[in-house]
């Protein structure tokens, strides 16, 4: 009696089954994060709020001139109206005589008199106090010569300078923050077992940079066309001629910037298994984010600081644009800047991806980088 054998197969390992190439696992992976992104109303609103904020500033930094200037009126006799007239912010009243221009002043009709001549010289007429604009204007002033007389003003270049770090900081901290409580919350739950057991470490640190990477560089897009929009609106040649090249640099060395922010984000979330560990962990690439930003605050106007900060990659983004905008960078040194940022982004993301895929397994204590980097697996 014989018995018949079913020939046997060999069945394919179940992670070889479910493993799919390493583009098609980065596409997943950054259009989840995307969604997941987008499907939350805190980030949805606080993005909102962000844009709006900017806006505000905007339109509030291109309207400052006519919303702090008042208009003061003058009553002035025929000799002096005309020289009172060409003040600025100033309505003239002509009156008769001396007297006249007084009674006037006495009863609050104008807020201030002026009766003189050009020969002869004036005197300001006030009730109690005379407009301090009037009487400097009137004064007999030094010529000035400047030696620059097209330098931005010192208090535009320091809000234009506020500016690029408020949005470079906020856009960096808000996202890089995301990649990396994302991180760890796969890691916590264990469910980084069962995607590595899908997709490679190296593809889904590619999705999650790539995918938080691409709302970032929407949201610098949307300040850009903020900025420029309300300069094309309103008419603004500084925000049209002065800040447009400027805010084109800006959003390249921060789509390259934000790159290896994201990657090293990511990579420094690694080390740790719990979201209470999370600040401690990434605080140094805090730091690295913070210091430009204070550093274009308290050094927008100085040329030497500013060619310094455009060959750091960190800061680089933000003193770049400041340089062309103040008028103190050759066409050169730009690229040179843009070069060594790649050249930094690249590395960056060689050593992220070497922690990443080393640490990501390792559960419990807080893994120390020179373990990391030390270990061949």
């Amino acid at each position: 009696m014989s018995t018949l054998q079913q020939p046997t197969r060999t069945q394919p390992a179940a992670t070889d089954h479910a493993r799919v190439s390493f583009s098609r696992a980065v596409t997943i992976v950054a259009k989840r994060e995307i969604m997941v992104r987008l499907r939350s109303k805190a980030f949805v609103i606080s993005t909102i709020i962000f844009l709006a904020a900017i806006l505000a500033s905007v339109v509030l930094a291109t309207q400052a001139g006519s919303l702090f200037s008042s208009t003061t009126s003058v009553a002035a006799t025929a000799d002096a109206a005309a020289t009172v007239a060409q003040l600025p912010d100033v309505e003239v009243t002509e009156v008769a005589s001396a007297e006249e221009v007084r009674e006037l002043v006495a009863d609050g009709t104008v807020a201030a008199g002026v009766v003189g001549s050009p020969t002869e010289g004036f005197t300001v007429i006030g009730d109690r106090t005379a407009p301090e604009g009037i009487i400097q204007a009137l004064s007999v002033t030094p010529q000035v010569e400047l030696l620059d007389p097209d330098a931005p003003n010192p208090m535009l270049t320091y809000f234009i300078g506020l500016g690029f770090g408020l949005v470079f900081f906020m856009s960096a901290m808000t996202y890089g923050s995301t990649i990396a409580q994302s991180v760890v919350e796969e890691k916590q739950t264990r469910i980084v077992e069962i995607l590595l057991a899908a997709i490679p470490a190296r593809a889904l640190l590619a999705g999650k940079v790539i995918g938080n990477s691409l709302l970032a560089f929407a949201q610098i897009a949307l300040v850009a066309l903020i900025v420029v929009g309300t300069g094309a609106a309103t008419g603004d040649t500084v925000l049209l001629d002065g800040l447009g090249i400027p805010v084109l640099w800006f959003v390249a060395l921060f789509t390259v910037g934000f790159v290896m922010i994201a990657a090293l984000y990511a990579a420094t979330a690694s080390l740790v298994s719990r979201v209470e560990d999370l600040g401690s962990a990434t605080s140094p690439i805090m730091m690295l984010v913070m210091i430009p930003y204070f550093l274009v605050i308290f050094f927008n106007n100085n040329p030497t600081v500013l060619a310094v900060m455009s060959y750091v990659p960190f800061s680089a983004p933000v003193a770049v644009p400041m340089r062309i905008f103040i008028g103190t960078s050759a066409w050169w040194e730009s690229l040179l800047s843009l070069a060594v940022l790649v050249l930094a982004m690249v590395l960056a993301i060689r050593v992220a991806a070497l922690i990443y895929e080393r640490s990501l397994l390792r559960t419990g204590a807080r893994v120390k980088l020179g373990d990391v980097l030390r270990s061949g697996s």
